[in-house]
């Protein structure tokens, strides 16, 4: 069995990935945390996909999912403006 094969390589990747995300902040690290966790819990659950083509292929489907879901629950309102109250030239 081929180590992309095994479930809880994507979820240590996953865990990995969403440790990055606490280090540098962006909401970018955690869609592809999620992705990886989701795609390891399909393998948990026997779902096999064939290849590493469509596991790859899925975890980009999963994490594409997840960052728009993340960046519309948690990104710039519509309607929000941002001020800016400082110039970076001022000293």
């Amino acid at each position: 069995m081929m180590s992309w094969e095994l479930w809880w390589i994507w979820a240590v990747a996953g865990l990995l990935l969403a440790i990055v995300e606490v280090i540098v902040p962006g909401y970018i690290f955690l869609g592809f945390a999620i992705g990886a966790i989701a795609t390891g819990v399909i393998m948990l659950i026997g779902l096999n996909f064939g290849g590493l083509p469509a596991a790859l292929a899925f975890f980009a489907v999963a994490s594409l999912a997840a960052w728009y879901t993340l960046r519309r629950v948690l990104g710039i309102r519509e309607g929000q403006v941002k001020i800016w109250d400082r110039d970076i030239n001022d000293n």
